[in-house]
């Protein structure tokens, strides 16, 4: 069976999204649309504007057969880590898999190549990153700028820039170093870019979309997505920010220590200023330099919520996990079978209740983020089921 795979956040589901969905049917001459999901929470460790179970029912509604969950874990981390925890599941999948992702610009060609570099990481490499990286620039300008110096043949420094540009650089350097065979096949973006801050006919970001909801201009996002999205949106976003600020005051400084990207002792900055912030912005504008960027900030925060520390993710990017479905489309459920056997479905508790040393430890984290975000919303969803559409 052939299957096209797609990795993504739907944070909200948008035309561009439904662009990319129906390139993907039209070209990819795939049995299967699968999507690999964040659940309810996004990699730039934020709260997702609408719970996973109502985002995976977009998707399959605009034309994908199958949702399954992104492990929070992978969810909720730097983008090498979203990126290897993704394809990782994706190769859990039986048949003949072919990843699709959005670029900004590029090609395949120059995108495996800039992969296949960074992967050899020569000394000389090494060395001018280390340099860059010690005038406090963030690790992707350190990096774009030791290339730039460098100036290797044939490697395009567009994938070291946009944020998406970026992951498909992980995509492929995962697939590449773990010998991987899935297939890759990037799709151009069309209309506004990952950030726009202005709209492009009926294209617009998700983060411009987003802003939109903050602002209260809601009725003026409804010609950036289906009809269907737009019925489900909330009038009010959900916040996590209070909880997060208790988390960072009662959890230890050793602890926040563990923490994936926590280095330096910025530990000891963040118990410092917790204490004096109100709010979790306030927190952030009092951390925040080139290196620690409002994401990586906010991913830290947010895992020291969610307890999740470096070690777990590491056991859980070497371990057998399982796929957990979201949603699936009513008439494809023979799917299940036809794509299963590497490692289990879930779907119900019974199946929750097989899985046994990581994946269990992993799953546990699933269902604890579920519970944040049924607490912060004021909402009952079930982890223990999968939505049929």
């Amino acid at each position: 069976m052939k299957i096209a795979v797609t990795i993504c956040e739907y944070n909200p589901f948008h035309n561009g999204h439904a662009y990319s969905l129906e390139q993907i049917k039209k070209t990819s001459g795939a049995d299967a649309v699968v999507c690999v999901m964040s659940g309810n929470f996004t990699e730039r460790g934020e709260i997702a504007i609408m719970n996973k179970y109502v985002r995976a029912k977009h998707a399959v509604l605009a034309g994908a057969d199958l949702v399954v969950e992104l492990p929070t874990v992978f969810a909720t981390a730097p983008a090498e880590i979203f990126a290897g925890g993704a394809v990782k599941i994706a190769e859990s999948l039986s048949g003949e898999r072919t990843l699709f992702f959005g670029i900004e610009n590029g090609t395949k060609d120059g995108l495996i190549a800039t992969a296949s570099y960074l992967l050899r990481e020569s000394a000389e490499f090494k060395a001018l990153l280390k340099e860059e990286l010690k005038t406090g620039a963030s690790f992707a300008r350190a990096r774009y700028n030791a290339l730039e110096k460098l100036n290797p043949p044939g490697i395009d420094l567009g994938f070291t820039t946009s944020p998406n540009n970026i992951l498909a650089l992980e995509y492929a350097k995962a697939v590449i170093e773990r010998g991987y065979k899935t297939e890759l096949s990037p799709i151009l973006r069309t209309g506004a870019g990952y950030k726009a801050e202005e709209p492009d006919g009926k294209f617009f970001s998700a983060s411009g979309i987003r802003e939109l909801l903050t602002t209260g201009k809601k009725r003026k996002a409804a010609k950036f997505m289906p009809k269907f999205v737009y019925n489900d949106l909330p009038d009010e976003l959900v916040s996590v920010d209070d909880l997060v600020l208790y988390a960072l005051l009662s959890t230890p400084k050793k602890d926040i220590a563990h923490i994936i990207d926590c280095t330096e002792g910025l530990e000891n900055r963040i118990k410092a200023h917790v204490k004096d912030c109100f709010s979790r912005k306030e927190l952030i504008d009092k951390l925040s330099t080139k290196r620690y960027t409002v994401p990586r900030l906010s991913r830290i925060m947010l895992s020291v919520l969610l307890g999740i520390d470096e070690k777990l993710v590491s056991r859980c990017l070497k371990s057998d996990l399982y796929l957990k479905v979201l949603a699936i489309d009513k008439n494809k459920t023979d799917l299940l079978s036809a794509l299963g056997g590497k490692i289990p479905f879930v779907m119900r508790k019974r199946d929750a209740d097989e899985l046994s040393g990581v994946a269990a430890e992993c799953f546990e984290k699933d269902v604890f983020a579920n519970e944040i975000y049924n607490l912060a919303a004021k909402t009952k969803t079930n982890e223990f089921y999968s939505l049929l559409v």
